[in-house]
């Protein structure tokens, strides 16, 4: 008898672990590791590729950066539109073979230069080689535009449908994702830095086409399975959906489909009755006026949302100096840090981070989505406390007496052309791959002045820093998330593509304005303003989220506690609540 129960228990378990592994829910975590995976080798060996061709200058990463910034910030919203009025398997393929493609391409192109960069400076008074250059960077920001077309349909749209109406597994599945993120944010970009170093550009180039076109293939089999599996994605809030998407999906009685179908082919009839008129309608300045009527109506549908105060919220932490990125990483060099120590604090804001994820679930089955976010908000600006003190301690380089903008008035009396500095590569960064390439290669950018010397500067001032910039890397996290969350619940299916298109367009936005901030003052005397500054941007941020919250709930008080399994269901926050 007990050896039958154990066998029982055996077949049980691994059943389970089988089903969990074929579930929509498990392959969708693939597909998007994958992807994800993808997308952060591109961004950053794209970015030292740049820098190699162009003879150790980042003038063309710069360029990049601001391409790439300025393409979604202008085509945010039509791409988000584009993504509502079309079917979600058309969207998802789409948009992934574009991307995977254009970056296979930019390998080859890349390739091509790195062989043959002699030959190519030769011909047409290096006319060529430009040219070469404008592709690269036109392709690789067609390739980004596509990636913001899948993170927005399978981010913010697939994922709610495989959740279903479960808010606590959308939770689960939003932190997992963030998990993956995470995790692909350092060992990506180190992976592919490895095979650059030891190896060449070349072979690097080579890799990473020969990663996208097997992954690519992935990929698409891994849609198409969490696709069939999931028979609601197939069902979309638009006026046309491809019915021949209805019948490719395993579905399991006509009779259950019989409704549906029946909806579903008045609307498509409609269309069709409709669709011929319109055409006769449209004209030449007609077509020509769409995108900037879709623009328009994007960011007027995006401010009238009941949401909006959150999304602007989590923009404007965006417009900061306070995260892993080239900006902090350079002035860490400054400040006489190691590239080994920094290593070290990359990996410490690493696990913080996924220690947020961690938090967000937790908090939100305890107090709700809208108080996470509020809890969010007051431990991250707390921690960043701690980088507003390091700005006044002893080793911080602030002097009030120096302009923040004498080294840009110097470059521009001198005709010197401005500091170089790289943009975003990632439309939902907050990360730190940028500043990776150093501790790849075990360098560490000279510093020329002896007072500024690793020996003679005191750490508390950067170790206060980096002490808060970690530790608010938690309540970050869970604010993103928490937010993320607000905007799949509460904006309607048939606008989640064009309001997601525009809240990256805000990210982007806020994000470029950082850069620029920079740009203006980036001798490090100023760094300590640009602390402030960011703090500022993030306490705005949260105010725009208090603002929303308590709009939201009211003037109420909160106390969370144990549910109680008789009071409340599943799925509603365990909150005792008494009205003010």
């Amino acid at each position: 008898m007990s050896g039958a129960a154990e066998q029982a228990s055996g077949q049980g378990c691994c059943g389970s672990l089988v089903t969990y592994f074929t579930s929509a829910k498990f392959l969708l975590y693939l597909g998007h590791a994958l992807s994800t995976w993808g997308d952060r080798m591109w961004h950053f060996a794209v970015s030292v590729f740049l820098v190699e061709l162009y003879g150790n200058s980042l003038l063309l990463t710069a360029v990049y950066g601001l391409v790439v910034a300025g393409s979604v910030l202008l085509l945010g919203a039509i791409i988000g539109d584009w993504v509502d009025k079309n079917s979600r398997l058309k969207v998802a393929r789409t948009s992934l073979v574009v991307q995977n493609a254009s970056v296979i391409l930019c390998g080859i192109i890349l390739m091509l230069v790195f062989l043959f960069k002699a030959q190519l400076l030769t011909l047409y008074h290096g006319w060529l080689l430009t040219l070469c250059y404008i592709l690269v960077i036109t392709i690789a920001n067609i390739a980004n535009l596509a990636s913001t077309a899948t993170a927005i349909t399978i981010q913010r749209d697939w994922i709610v449908v495989v959740a279903g109406e479960d808010r606590s597994r959308l939770a689960d599945m939003n932190a997992t994702v963030r998990r993956i993120d995470q995790l692909t944010n350092i060992l990506a970009p180190l992976a592919v830095g490895q095979i650059m170093t030891f190896g060449s550009p070349v072979i690097g180039c080579g890799f990473i086409s020969g990663w996208n076109l097997l992954s690519m293939c992935v990929e698409y089999l891994l849609l198409w399975k969490v696709y069939q599996k999931t028979p609601a994605l197939a069902l979309k809030s638009i006026s046309k959906v491809e019915e021949t998407e209805l019948k490719q999906l395993n579905l399991q009685k006509d009779s259950e489909l019989k409704p549906t179908e029946g909806v579903q082919l008045i609307v498509d009839k409609d269309v069709a009755v409709v669709e011929p008129q319109r055409e006769k309608e449209i004209s030449c300045s007609s077509l020509i006026a769409e995108p900037f009527i879709t623009f328009r109506d994007g960011w007027v549908a995006y401010y009238n949302q009941s949401v909006f105060l959150a999304g602007m919220g989590l923009a404007f932490l965006y417009m900061t100096v306070l995260g892993f990125d080239c900006i902090t990483t350079g002035y860490a060099y400054t400040q006489g840090l190691s590239g080994s120590v920094l290593s070290l604090l990359m990996g410490a804001s690493a696990v913080t981070g996924i220690m947020g994820t961690v938090a967000f679930t937790w908090l939100r089955r305890k107090c709700g989505l809208v108080r996470t976010g509020l809890i969010s908000g007051i431990a991250q600006f707390s921690c960043l406390v701690l980088c507003v003190i390091s700005v006044f301690m002893p080793g911080s380089p602030l002097d009030l007496t120096v302009s923040p903008f004498a080294d840009l008035s110097a470059r521009l009396s001198n005709n010197e052309p401005l500091p170089e500095i790289a943009s975003p590569l990632d439309q939902s960064d907050l990360s730190f791959t940028a500043g990776i390439p150093y501790l790849i290669n075990g360098s560490i950018p000279a510093n020329n002045d002896p007072e500024m010397s690793p020996e003679s500067v005191p750490l508390i001032s950067v170790s206060l820093l980096f002490a808060g910039v970690i530790a608010a890397r938690i309540g970050l996290w869970s604010f993103d998330l928490t937010v993320t969350q607000l905007l799949q619940e509460n904006v309607m299916e048939s606008e989640r593509g064009i309001i997601n298109g525009v809240q990256n367009s805000m990210n982007y936005l806020l994000d470029l304005l950082h850069f620029i901030m920079v740009i203006l003052a980036p001798n490090p005397e100023a760094f300590g303003l640009l602390v402030l500054i960011s703090v500022s941007f993030v306490a705005m941020g949260h105010i725009m989220y208090f603002r929303f919250a308590q709009k939201t709930l009211g003037k109420q008080l909160f106390v969370c506690s144990t549910p109680d399994p008789k009071a409340a269901s599943p799925n509603s926050p365990s909150c005792n609540t008494s009205t003010v």
